[in-house]
């Protein structure tokens, strides 16, 4: 039976600081839901494929966009961006980058679990974007 269980961000579990941002980490229930604060400047391939020890982000995701744009580029060349509202989905293979001079805020359902991990990307796979 599922009990009820109340969180915040305001208190997460688990913060990752990388470059240009952080990942908040939010452990409810069996599930873990992440919310990724990235500023302008930050890009996967610069400031988390260090961590992951990935050529591109192997972690697959399912997010909604809060605030600012965010370019995505999937590894077969396919290219958006994503805005304020939206929601994506995403498979393993793909590089991001924040669009623009505003900070981008992604809630991210599924992915963040290891995200920004160290050790993480080497292990099974990593994530953001």
């Amino acid at each position: 039976m599922q009990t009820i269980e109340h969180e915040t961000f305001a208190r997460p579990t688990e913060v990752r600081e990388f470059t240009h941002g952080r990942a908040e980490i939010l452990a409810v229930g069996d599930s873990t839901v992440g919310r990724l604060v990235l500023e302008p400047g930050w890009r996967w391939s610069d400031d988390v494929k260090p961590i992951a020890g990935t050529d591109s982000c192997l972690a697959p995701h399912f997010q909604y966009h809060v605030q600012g744009r965010l370019g995505i580029r999937m590894d077969d060349g396919t290219e958006f961006v994503a805005g304020p509202g939206d929601v994506t989905s995403l498979p393993e293979g793909h590089d991001a980058w924040v669009v623009g001079d505003e900070s981008v805020v992604v809630v991210d359902w599924f992915g963040a679990t290891d995200w920004a991990k160290a050790d993480a990307g080497r292990q099974a796979a990593d994530a953001p974007a």
